[in-house]
């Protein structure tokens, strides 16, 4: 087993206390007092046991600590998956969504989301589902808009009665009942 790696000479166990009690991460507050045992001579164990973790774990906190101070104990965001469309490339989705398919090279006379996947899969190489290309459309700003639906043999008139109806409440208190019928 390997020497344990020391901590930086420009902290103390005091001021590492005083760091932790100041701090609105509990996380890090946790962290610095772990650190600060060690500071104290106390035991790398003795650290993972105010800590809550591992030797493993403390080990990689002293290394945090030691590369960026404090600030090292703190949270860090996860850089999370790398979007599937880089920059140039959903500008050329949003250049071929304002243009409209060409229906002698594209064989559409309509970009649908599945077109859309194929085409960037032709140009790009890079193989989205349709509900990303929705995404994808989304974050460009793009909505889909499809006219509303009507039937061929709509009745104006029996429509204005029906909305003439429907300005009366659909809830509406029954009469009491007379006399015979309570019998």
């Amino acid at each position: 087993m390997g020497a344990a790696i020391g901590l930086r000479n420009d902290f103390d166990a005091v001021g590492l206390r005083r760091l932790a009690r100041a701090t609105r991460s509990a996380n890090q507050g946790r962290r610095l007092l772990a650190l600060a045992e060690i500071y104290d001579g106390g035991r790398r164990s003795d650290a993972a046991r105010i800590g809550g973790v591992t030797l493993q774990i403390v080990r990689d906190w002293v290394v945090r600590f030691n590369a960026q101070g404090p600030d090292g104990l703190l949270d860090g965001k996860a850089p999370g998956k790398p979007p599937l469309l880089n920059d140039t490339q959903r500008q050329a989705l949003a250049e071929i969504v304002e243009r409209g398919p060409i229906p002698a090279i594209h064989g559409v006379v309509r970009w649908r989301l599945i077109d859309l996947a194929r085409w960037l899969h032709d140009e790009f190489g890079v193989s989205l589902t349709e509900t990303t290309v929705g995404r994808e459309l989304k974050k460009l700003g793009y909505v889909k808009l499809t006219a509303r639906p009507r039937h061929h043999a709509q009745n104006e008139y029996a429509m204005e009665d029906f909305k003439k109806g429907a300005l009366q409440p659909s809830w509406q208190r029954s009469k009491p009942p007379s006399r015979a019928a309570r019998r």
